[in-house]
């Protein structure tokens, strides 16, 4: 039966990834708090917020996605795992790379590369004129 009503597959692999960090669930100390926002009288009557905090490294984390609580403790323990692996691995992290990624990408072109991108650009464009019908002149 699944603690986290996820797949069997799912569990595995937060557990791995809980393994592969030494997290381990005693170091885990878990909360659950009422909700707020939108949901109506379920969300009033039920403690479907999580709150973890990990004791060695003192981060927390809080999540109320979605109604289920079981679904909100299985997203609670990912965040937890995303910010520890950031803290440990630093810019190796992968949350690291995918900002620096982005960075790359809205980096300003050099205008040797923007000239190459450019001529590229006005090959295709005449390429498209000559693709164009030939109008005849018959009147």
């Amino acid at each position: 039966m699944s603690i986290f009503s996820v797949t069997s597959a799912k569990e595995k692999a937060l557990k791995e990834l809980m393994e592969g960090l030494h997290i381990r669930e005693e170091d885990i100390e878990e909360s659950f708090i009422r909700s707020s926002g939108k949901g109506g009288q379920h969300v009033n009557k039920t403690s479907t917020c999580v709150y973890l905090k990990h004791l060695p490294t003192g981060i927390d984390v809080k999540c109320q996605e979605g109604r289920s609580q079981a679904l909100n403790r299985y997203r609670a323990r990912l965040l937890l795992i995303k910010k520890i692996d950031e803290l440990i691995r630093g810019k190796e992290s992968a949350e690291q790379q995918r900002i620096e990624k982005l960075r790359r990408q809205k980096r300003k072109r050099s205008k040797r590369a923007k000239e190459k991108m450019l001529t590229e650009k006005r090959i295709v464009s005449k390429k498209k004129v000559l693709r164009s019908p030939v109008r005849s002149n018959e009147a």
